[in-house]
């Protein structure tokens, strides 16, 4: 993966922070790339919760810190809410995918999102966010 220079930031989905707490190589070589090109890793503070029942739980103290982890605040919630309703998902199956997208389009300029769900992912973003899958 060669570092594109227009992102602001790269917002991590569940199954990319589970990767890398997993030691997963060819995340590791992403993130090695990422955080050599000074990219902001982020990660949306829901995500956590999908990593709750994760058999290495405790390796989240490890990765958390090598990122910014963003709250889900009520304009954020909204955000994803809306998303929601244009790309025609539910929120049962959606929710936190939709506040993962919503905090990459809070980033100052255009972010990636890494992600193991391009299709759900691309029809949130809706061309605003680049996806790379893992």
């Amino acid at each position: 993966m060669k570092p594109n220079y227009q992102w602001a930031s790269v917002v991590l989905d569940a199954q990319a922070l589970s990767l890398w707490m997993d030691n997963e190589r060819t995340l590791l070589s992403r993130i090695k790339v990422l955080r050599d090109a000074r990219t902001p890793l982020v990660v949306c503070a829901n995500t956590i919760i999908e990593l709750a029942s994760h058999p290495q739980y405790r390796r989240l103290d490890w990765v958390l810190p090598c990122t910014r982890v963003e709250a889900v605040t009520q304009t954020v919630a909204r955000t994803a809410a809306s998303l929601l309703r244009t790309a025609g998902l539910t929120g049962h199956r959606s929710a936190i995918d939709s506040s993962v997208v919503a905090v990459a389009l809070r980033q100052p300029s255009r972010s990636a999102i890494i992600t193991s769900d391009p299709h759900d992912m691309t029809v949130l973003c809706q061309g605003k966010v680049d996806i790379l899958t893992v």
